[in-house]
Parts: C-alpha cells; structure tokens; sequence
C-alpha cells in the first residue's frame, strides 16, 4: 500500500558527493522505498552562494548509483519566504530577538552550570529596546543575529538506529547577522511543506534533532521519524575526507572504478551483499530490512573496489 508521506536526501552544494554522502543517500532511498514512501530531493544551499553546477554534478551522481527521485528538486534558497514567515510567527509570540554577540565573544563569555561547550549564555536575551538599538548601531553595518527565545533546555526522542538520543538545547540561531536563514529552521519548515515524514541522515546531525523537534511543536508541525546512518570513516578513523584520497565518483572513476562497483561496495558495507555481488538498487530493496543496518561507522580503508 502506497504511503502518503515522503523521505527524502538533502546535500549541500558544496563539492562532490564522497562515500559517506551516497551511503547515505542510499540508505534513505532504501527507507523511503521499502515502506511505499515518495521519494524527494532537496538541494541546501542556505548556508552558502548557490552553486547550480555542483548541485547538477551532485544529482548526476545520484542517478550514476541507480538513485531515483520524484519530482523537481527543491532548491532551499528559492523558499525564502517560508522561511521569513516562519520567524515571523515566532516573533508574533515574542520568542525572537536580536543577538550582536560575535563567535569568540560566545566562546569566551561565562557558561550557565551544566550547559552544553559552546552553548549560547543569553547574553542579548534580557535586553531592553534601547539597549538593543545601541548595540545595533554598536555593530552597523552587520546586523544582528535573530536567535529563539526557548524554555526547554534538553529534549529527547527516539531514533530507529540509535535508540534514545537526548541533547542539549540553548537560544540558538534562526537567522544569521549575514541574513542567511540557519539550517534548524530551514529544515523544519521544508520539511513540513514537502511532506517528509521519513528522515534519514548522517549521525552528525542527530545532535541538532531536538532543536528542530523544539521548532516543529512552536511552529505546530507534525515531527517525522528520525533515522540516523551511522558515518563512513576514513583509513585514520576520522571523518572521511578529500586527504583520504580517491572518495568521490569522479576520483574513482580515474581509476577504472565504475558507479556500479561502488554501489556495489557500499551495499556490501551496509549488509545488505555479499563482498563481490553485485545487485542493482531494486534487488536491494527487497533486501533491505532496518532492523539489519549496522550500527557503527564503517571505516573505509582507502583501498580501491
């Protein structure tokens, strides 16, 4: 039976996809998929200058793996206007306001007992209206930072790979001095008017999801189910990277690697083949089942397929 909701897989414009981009690009397709889901593509490009020939080579190497989608890919900077009326909304209730603070000022300024490192000590939180104009005109040109005025300071939620994950929650930014809107609010408000019920990304982000669970029930929009892939490591057991060496389809492909020997490595790394089988994404999908997924990181060791 069709499923009315959607997943979906969201880059960000700004290079090749490597390894661990299109594992989890794959595994989101197989979620999606296996539970009669739609399918969507979202290109996020908030946090930097729109770059439509990345984005264009991005796609390409989706399709390259046997990765379809439906629709038009969604460009987030074209939903700006969305994004403003969310904050607005917000604002209307009085749960935004002006921040001035610099990175380093953040950094350097005194931590509230048991809060996160790095977590926003509300410093522009109190003030009054004229103290606000004067630390504006403090910073003219640049303009401040809108930040959420929240309550909660922790929140927590069920993930289907991880388990319980609990974090931290501080003031943090909707829309950034540069008024580039942030990534936590974007998201939310994308992914609600796309449908998406279904998330699936990079462990990295897991931290973050309480933030957007925060902005989902003040904006009163329905939470989906969150999955998170566990990464793909590089020989040294960090964070794969451009110095580990050939990780894209282009690198690889200099060296006689096909997309499809890729696909094939990466469904290998997942359990979902056996080391030298190879199966397209439909015969993947009949195999796929959730509950089989690894749960740690699959260290890549920089060996060519």
């Amino acid at each position: 039976m069709a499923n009315t909701g959607a997943g979906r897989y969201a880059p960000s414009p700004s290079g090749r996809l490597h390894l661990g981009n299109l594992r989890t690009a794959m595994v989101a397709w197989l979620f999606a998929r296996s539970t009669g889901r739609r399918f969507l593509m979202r290109i996020e490009d908030v946090d930097r200058s729109r770059d439509a020939g990345v984005a264009g080579e991005q796609l390409a190497e989706l399709a390259a793996i046997g990765i379809d989608w439906d629709g038009d890919p969604v460009v987030q900077t074209e939903r700006r206007a969305a994004h403003d009326a969310a904050i607005a909304q917000l604002a209307s209730r009085g749960l935004v306001y002006e921040c001035t603070c610099t990175r380093r000022e953040i950094l350097e300024a005194p931590s509230a007992p048991h809060a996160a490192p790095g977590a926003y000590p509300g410093t522009c939180r109190t003030r009054t209206e004229q103290e606000r104009a004067g630390a504006r005109a403090a910073i003219a040109p640049r303009l401040p930072a809108l930040r959420l005025r929240s309550e909660v300071t922790e929140l927590s939620f069920e993930d289907v790979l991880l388990g319980k994950v609990t974090a931290s929650i501080d003031d943090f930014v909707l829309k950034r001095g540069d008024g580039a809107i942030a990534y936590n609010l974007a998201v939310v408000v994308d992914d609600a008017d796309m449908g998406v019920d279904q998330v699936v990304r990079g462990d990295d982000l897991a931290s973050s999801t309480p933030r957007q669970m925060l902005l989902q029930r003040l904006l009163g929009l329905p939470t989906p189910m969150y999955a998170h892939v566990p990464l793909v490591l590089g020989p040294s057991s960090a964070r794969l990277a451009k110095r580990d060496g050939a990780v894209t389809l282009e690198d690889l492909a200099e060296q006689g690697v096909s997309a499809e020997s890729v696909r094939d490595e990466l469904a290998a790394s997942l359990g979902l083949s056996q080391p030298g089988e190879s199966l397209s994404m439909a015969e993947l999908l009949e195999r796929f089942d959730p509950q089989r997924l690894p749960r740690e990181a699959w260290v890549w060791s920089g060996a060519i397929f």
